[in-house]
């Protein structure tokens, strides 16, 4: 991952065809150490390829996913929030810091 940001850093400060050495240099603005097969790898899979289009294509295949599972989750996180409150208004109550300083009687004030 960190191959491709620094590879778009690289178009968008103008360079149209990154090469593994400006890449590299990138990286090395930061103290990373770029790896060579990553680099070579990324290299070959996006050459001749246009990164508008690439992206453009990315941004389709984003629109396509399924928001219904993460709309869900805020219900599931309520309603186990909801269970530990029920959970534990049913237990005994320890009072005041839970009986972590000893008991939580009036009596020892």
């Amino acid at each position: 991952m960190k191959h491709v940001a620094a590879y778009l850093l690289c178009v968008l400060g103008g360079v149209e065809n990154p090469t593994a050495e400006n890449i590299s240099k990138v990286l090395a603005a930061v103290d990373v150490e770029a790896d060579v097969a990553q680099t070579e790898l990324l290299l070959k899979q996006l050459e001749g390829k246009d990164l508008a289009e690439i992206l453009a294509a990315g941004k389709d295949k984003l629109s396509t996913v399924s928001a219904g599972a993460a709309a869900a989750a805020p219900g599931a996180a309520a309603a186990a929030v909801e269970e530990v409150v029920e959970s534990s208004s049913s237990s005994e109550s320890v009072g005041g810091a839970g009986g972590l300083f000893g008991s939580d009687s009036d009596d020892d004030w």
